[in-house]
């Protein structure tokens, strides 16, 4: 608006001095800037009384919209700096008291679909990433950020780590990746952490490095081509199940807690596929190693995962069961 207001001004002072004085466009656009700003220049030309009031005129309306539109910027940076101050406080508050959360660093197009699918599973996410124009971005998400070097020790302690379930380290190269997994699991031992690489070199040293899952998208990415292909079918189902939002039947992984009434009892006895028409597709026990299609007899311990399939409610009612709860 203050804008609009000054183009109308100069607009209106060039046409008065064209019309008064009969000068010329550009004489006119002179007179009406030195006047309007008051720098003291002296005139073009002699000016005639008629001139003169014009001008007297001219100077009361131009040093009201020049203030008007110098205040108006002046407000707009004021705000915009305590906008960015009280963010940055609230942000810090957020980060004081956020646990049990996943660190993503790298906020590339792997780390945001990361952060968003875990954002929209109601599971705390803190992002680290170094570029300041990915700051808008990250605001979006509706999440904890810093705009920081992920690979520094003192970013990761501002990050939470030591409150933290576990950390994603995404960044764009193999040997930050690598730094990241270091430092991550000197600051917490017992950190879950997940890790990409390109390599399969990289594989091997990020997992002696502490990382306890090390992910190579493009080999993923080229295996899921190719099963597409040879069994679309299969591929189908996984998605079915994984990835659409809008159906009822879900896959999930329930563990199973001391306290749970199905500790020690086994898959024919639990109700599980008569009272709730969950599937059970696998057990992993606590060593990791995983039973597919477990016989009927195999019996539900504490500590285990179980693989289940099933609607949704029915996925939360076993869940809430073998919590204890």
């Amino acid at each position: 608006r203050g804008l609009v207001m000054l183009c109308l001004i100069l607009g209106i002072g060039v046409a008065g001095y064209m019309y008064i004085e009969g000068w010329t466009p550009f004489e006119s656009l002179y007179m009406t800037v030195i006047t309007i700003t008051t720098v003291g220049f002296r005139e073009l030309r002699e000016v005639s009384e008629a001139g003169r009031v014009f001008t007297v005129a001219l100077i009361f309306m131009g040093m009201g919209v020049m203030a008007y539109t110098v205040g108006a910027v002046a407000q707009m940076m004021v705000e915009t700096q305590v906008s960015s101050i009280l963010g940055r406080r609230k942000l810090t508050k957020e980060l004081k008291k956020i646990k049990n959360h996943y660190i993503v660093c790298g906020y590339g197009r792997i780390g945001s679909i990361i952060a968003r699918e875990l954002n929209a599973n109601q599971i705390p996410v803190v992002i680290i990433d170094g570029d300041a124009q990915l700051e808008e971005r990250m605001v979006e998400i509706g999440v904890p950020y810093i705009i920081a070097d992920a690979t520094n020790e003192d970013i990761l302690m501002e990050a939470g780590i030591e409150r933290a379930k576990g950390l994603v380290t995404v960044v764009h190269s193999d040997a930050d990746n690598l730094f990241i997994t270091m430092t991550a699991r000197g600051l917490k031992p017992d950190l879950f952490i997940l890790s990409r690489t390109d390599t399969e070199a990289s594989e091997r040293k990020l997992l002696r490095a502490g990382a306890n899952r090390v992910v190579r998208p493009y080999l993923i990415g080229g295996l899921r081509m190719v099963h597409t292909i040879i069994r679309p079918a299969v591929i189908d189902f996984i998605d079915f199940t994984m990835q659409d939002k809008n159906i009822e039947l879900k896959m999930e992984e329930l563990r199973v807690d001391e306290r749970s009434r199905l500790n020690g009892v086994s898959l024919l006895d639990s109700g599980i596929r008569q009272e709730m028409n969950v599937i059970i597709v696998a057990i992993r026990n606590r060593k990791g190693e995983m039973t597919f299609n477990p016989a009927s007899d195999a019996r539900i311990s504490a500590g285990e995962t179980l693989i289940a399939l099933g609607p949704k409610l029915d996925l939360k009612q076993l869940e809430k069961i073998l919590s204890g709860g």
